[in-house]
């Protein structure tokens, strides 16, 4: 009987302990629960496109014309319809040749007295509008030197009837010219000075231009140049320069010529240099005077 309520106290007890052991599991724990550590959120940054300009599909550059990096040209020529026979040179600007459709204002320069058709070339009129022409200093224009060699002869006084209605017509008529007058000039020096005033004022319908270069006027020309002037209309009065050395014998002369000009309130350049009536005094100058009648059609 004894050795049985021993099993039986022993048996309780077992079970109180595993009682007990599930109150304890069950009972919360003394222990502070721990604060989660939040982890902050990171911005997902977003990264701004390059914008890459498109590139352009690059055009073929085409070379100038082989004409562009060539001088022009010098032809000579004679009208035999006048008496005597009226002879030139022509100044022919590169590309006149390849470029058909283009037409070109044109200057006639007119030597001096005891000397020829040359002369201006000579000086190095073509190889200033050459460069002029090429560095693209200069719009390209024909150039015309007539020949005025009979100047002591009874012929010499018909050289400008000759040039006028002859070599005028001729050379728009053959030559690709722009025949109006504000793309025609003529200029001159010494005795081509005198013929230049004269025919320019005269005929101021036909040149828009005109050069003095060491004007030597021409016989009985000083009492007319007034009238001249006075025919002029206000609105065709021409571009005017005029330049002579301050040891040159015709300096008077052209002073009062110039003084007839600011009486007539007509506008033109005029220059005194040092220097003669010679070509020393005009070689040293021609690179100024081809620059002044390529002004003129390059600021149009």
């Amino acid at each position: 009987m004894r050795r049985m309520k021993t099993r039986q106290a022993t048996k309780q007890t077992a079970m109180l302990l595993t009682l007990l052991a599930v109150i304890t599991a069950c009972s919360p724990s003394n222990q502070p629960n721990p604060t989660p550590s939040l982890i902050p959120l990171t911005s997902v940054s977003q990264q701004t496109p390059t914008l890459v300009p498109p590139t352009e599909t690059p055009t073929a550059t085409q070379a100038p014309p082989a004409c562009l990096t060539q001088p022009g040209r010098v032809d000579e020529g004679k009208l035999e319809s006048t008496r005597p026979a009226q002879e030139y040179f022509i100044y022919l600007p590169p590309c006149y040749d390849e470029k058909t459709d283009e037409r070109y204002p044109v200057l006639y320069l007119l030597h001096g007295q005891t000397y020829t058709y040359d002369q201006w070339i000579r000086l190095g009129a073509v190889d200033v509008i050459d460069d002029l022409i090429l560095s693209g200093g200069s719009m390209p224009f024909i150039i015309v030197f007539p020949d005025d060699r009979y100047w002591n002869l009874q012929a010499g006084s018909g050289f400008g009837q000759r040039l006028i209605d002859h070599l005028v017509p001729y050379v728009d008529e053959t030559y690709r010219t722009l025949r109006d007058r504000d793309h025609r000039a003529i200029g001159g020096m010494s005795r081509g000075a005198g013929w230049a005033l004269r025919l320019g004022l005269t005929h101021w319908d036909l040149f828009g231009t005109i050069g003095l270069h060491s004007l030597a006027v021409l016989q009985k020309d000083a009492s007319q140049i007034t009238n001249w002037l006075a025919d002029i209309p206000p609105t065709s009065q021409p571009r005017l320069f005029m330049d002579i050395g301050d040891n040159d014998p015709e300096l008077v002369m052209a002073g009062l010529v110039e003084a007839q000009f600011n009486d007539k309130g007509v506008s033109h350049e005029w220059h005194l240099y040092s220097g003669a009536h010679t070509e020393e005094y005009w070689l040293a100058h021609v690179e100024e005077y081809i620059q002044w009648y390529a002004e003129g059609w390059n600021n149009r």
